[in-house]
């Protein structure tokens, strides 16, 4: 049986407006025009409000199930986005978008009957509520309950609201990355600024009485700088994202993410080509984790454990991993990427150990699921948007803090490469196989990191890898990116230090 590969990528261009454009209100600045981007942007109105009264949403509820059924949940949105760009220090567009719409869901046995529609009335709910509810036309018959007015603990918290924020502020800040990349070295010849912001509101209603609102800001900022000695080019990428207000830019500002991005694009102009073979690798910290998001995590989301394929069905509580292995996936970071109050179907975030000293401890579950393993649900049902209906998805997911010192682990590294960033890559998460680009890396000489190397790839299994990793680092950190499965999410990925002995390494050298 063939299935699509699951992938997790360096946020894309404009991948982020591409969810709120469907449907909803898009206004495109030509660079002449970008300077009237507030008052365009006043023109429209930016309401976030999903003030619908809640017995509306009870009478969906009721609908859905009135052919039977186990569950049913009403699922509500308003996106406001907006995205400006510059590149070679000219601005190109600028774009701000409203999406607003809804989802009825009807869970039957093992069945999902899903309905959406753009417009939020109750003719339009009704109708989707009718819908989704014909997956249980032979199916058991529950009653709804009574809505209970829910609360959950908040993990994001904002000082300056986005909406609140003049436009002028942000076109200063993509001027400041944009010349302090130039400012770095002659040899950067070109940089491209991505600014993407959006607040999204939510409001869930299930047949268990759950009913709950909130609002997400996110905020994601890319800097790309091209650099060319006349004999080499290399295009680097830096990326900062957060659920945040503006006061992202006073933790890190943008002066840091553009000269990190130029750092790169400068030493990698004296890369050779790669060796291949078998051979050790020491993966920096932070956007490394990206790497054991693919191979490890994917195949523990529960769905396809559900189904009885993937690398890790069957094994739960035995040992699948080195002891200095353990991996968490922690929805509840404050204001990370991937952090969330609740997942799309109310269950509130929470901090998962999957594998823990090398023992596997737990799936990410979704309502679906967790039903279907007679589990608990994990706080990982998400969706990209109300067009989608939740499955199990990361949030934060990373290997956990060490023992070891970086300067240790790589002092007894006699030889091998040192990866120091990664492109992104993809897996298949029934065998488990994966492959990974590296954007940056140099070669380990005598426990030391020397010579700058291009066209490496990492390519193995999960069982793999984490059964080699013998060193764990005690410098946790963190990267951003986006995750594709059928649909996209916004995911962190993390990890220490760490060392793996004997991974196969896709070189370029003849």
């Amino acid at each position: 049986m063939e299935k699509e590969n699951n992938r997790v990528r360096d946020i894309p261009r404009r991948k982020f407006l591409e969810m709120s454009f469907k449907g909803g209100i898009l206004i495109a600045t030509t660079p002449a025009l970008l300077t009237q981007l507030v008052s365009c942007s006043k023109g429209v109105k930016a309401s976030s409000s999903l003030d619908i009264d809640p017995a509306i949403l009870s009478k969906a509820i009721a609908k859905a199930l009135e052919k039977g059924g186990d569950f049913a949940d009403v699922y509500l949105e308003n996106r406001i986005s907006r995205q400006i760009i510059m590149e070679e220090s000219k601005f190109r567009s600028g774009l701000y978008g409203i999406s607003q719409g809804a989802g009825v869901r009807v869970i039957s046995g093992n069945k999902t009957g899903y309905a959406y529609t753009d417009e939020i009335t109750e003719e339009k709910l009704l109708r989707a509520a009718e819908v989704a509810s014909y997956v249980a036309t032979s199916g058991n018959k529950v009653t709804p309950a009574g809505i209970s007015v829910s609360s959950r603990p908040s993990f994001v918290t904002v000082q300056q609201p986005l909406g609140e924020i003049a436009d002028e502020k942000r076109i200063e800040i993509i001027r400041r990355a944009d010349q302090a990349a130039k400012d770095y070295d002659t040899r950067i010849k070109m940089t491209k600024i991505d600014y993407n912001d959006e607040v999204r509101s939510r409001v869930i209603l299930n047949s268990e009485g759950v009913y709950l609102k909130d609002e997400l800001p996110l905020l994601f900022f890319i800097v790309q700088a091209m650099s060319d000695d006349g004999k080499a080019r290399h295009m680097s990428r830096e990326r900062l994202s957060r659920h945040s207000g503006f006061e992202i830019f006073e933790q890190v500002t943008p002066e840091t993410v553009a000269k990190n991005a130029a750092r790169e694009a400068i030493a990698m102009l004296a890369a050779g080509d790669a060796p291949a073979g078998i051979m050790d690798v020491v993966m920096q910290n932070g956007w490394g984790g990206v790497l054991v998001h693919e191979a490890v995590g994917h195949p523990l989301e529960a769905d396809n454990i559900a189904k009885g394929i993937g690398a890790f069905t069957g094994k739960m509580g035995q040992k699948v991993a080195a002891d200095c292995f353990t991996m968490i996936d922690d929805g509840t970071i404050p204001n990370a990427r991937g952090t969330i109050n609740f997942d799309d179907e109310g269950t509130v975030a929470q901090r998962n150990v999957l594998i823990e000293k090398g023992v596997l401890k737990g799936f990410m579950t979704d309502v679906l699921s967790a039903k279907q393993l007679s589990m608990a649900r994990t706080g990982n049902g998400r969706r990209e948007s109300f067009r989608y209906i939740p499955i199990p998805r990361m949030t934060n997911t990373f290997i956990d803090t060490g023992k070891d010192t970086p300067e240790d682990i790589l002092a007894s590294t006699k030889k091998g490469i040192y990866v120091q960033s990664l492109s992104g890559g993809s897996v298949n998460p029934v065998t488990g196989v994966f492959n990974f680009t590296c954007r940056e890396a140099y070669l380990i000489e005598n426990g030391k990191k020397t010579s700058p190397i291009k066209g490496a790839t990492l390519i193995g299994s999960c069982m793999d890898v984490i059964s080699n990793i013998d060193a764990v680092g005690n410098d946790l950190d963190f990267g951003p990116g986006i995750c594709g499965k059928g649909q996209a999410a916004e995911v962190t990925a993390g990890m220490p230090t760490v060392r793996i002995r004997g991974i196969n390494v896709g070189g370029s050298k003849a």
